[in-house]
């Protein structure tokens, strides 16, 4: 076969090209510190870094999540305090006005600030985070108190259902207190005093009934049942609380291994391509020093 000088200038054309397409690359990884700098590059590691992208995107998503929902806790967890603290201080009210010795007047008294109390505790059951109800089920645009007879009552509308957020894979927690029968019960209890204090034919005795354990005719929805019902509901939210935290840290550690997978997947090994870089560079230059011998450049080299 004859090998003629264009075939040779086509040959070293040619692997020159390559050369400067190889530096090309090693110079474009070393830059931008990745592997790849479009998916033509290497669709094995393109394909591997959507696929972490997509977890990252998610870890992040549920950490917004988690956020909401410690958000929701928190603030359940502190609204249900305040009534717990409320229901203290009916008791004292109620052991004070259990007392036949008081006159009408201070009878009265207690009853305004039990009335007070029974507002406050209102105002409690209809907390607003970030524009949601807390206690009003999933009917979270509605108040769960509203305007009815001479006060305010429970809305019959709202519902007790439990507002869910995914925070893990397939993992959904209730971030909710429905508070529609709690608070009910609660204000009906309120209400009872409330009258009783009022009606001044009512014995001290039948007053500290309310308190509950006093004698067999307290009703289910004396000062101590409902206090009790307040306290089982923070120990619900205090497990709640708990497993939040179990999560994040789990969330937590996802991520750190999901990121050193994705970096591990794309980011480029300077040493590796730095070195590969001097050696295409001194392959190349030969390859110049080599094809400027090989080829004549011009008539006179030829005749030479």
């Amino acid at each position: 076969m004859r090998v003629t000088q264009s075939m040779l200038s086509s040959n070293m054309l040619r692997n020159l090209n390559n050369s400067y397409g190889k530096m090309s690359k090693l110079q474009d990884q070393i830059n931008s510190g990745s592997k790849i700098t479009r998916p033509s590059d290497d669709p094995v590691v393109a394909v591997k870094g959507m696929g972490y992208r997509r977890d990252l995107a998610k870890v992040e998503q549920y950490t917004r999540n988690m956020i909401t929902a410690g958000s929701w806790l928190d603030s359940t967890d502190e609204s249900l305090n305040q009534v717990g603290e409320q229901m203290k201080r009916v008791r004292e009210l109620v052991i004070q006005a259990a007392n036949d010795t008081n006159t009408p007047e201070e009878r009265e008294k207690v009853k305004m600030e039990i009335d007070q109390i029974r507002q406050q505790i209102q105002d409690v059951g209809n907390t607003n985070i970030g524009g949601s109800y807390i206690f009003s089920g999933t009917n979270t645009n509605q108040p769960l108190f509203i305007p009815g007879g001479s006060g305010k009552v429970v809305d019959p509308a709202i519902n007790g259902n439990a507002v869910n957020i995914e925070i893990y894979d397939g993992i959904q927690i209730p971030v909710n207190t429905p508070g529609k029968d709690l608070f009910k019960n609660i204000d009906d209890m309120m209400g009872k005093i409330s009258d009783l204090l009022g009606d001044l034919t009512k014995t001290g005795e039948e007053i500290g009934n309310m308190l509950g354990g006093v004698s067999s005719s307290s009703t289910n929805d004396d000062i101590t049942t409902m206090h009790n019902k307040v306290l089982d509901a923070q120990a619900d939210i205090g497990a709640r609380q708990n497993r939040l935290e179990m999560m994040e840290n789990r969330l937590g550690i996802r991520e750190v291994n999901v990121t050193k997978q994705l970096r591990d997947n794309e980011s480029v090994d300077y040493s590796k391509a730095i070195t590969e870089m001097v050696t295409h560079e001194s392959i190349h230059q030969a390859a110049l020093s080599v094809g400027a011998k090989i080829i004549q450049q011009t008539l006179v080299d030829f005749i030479r």
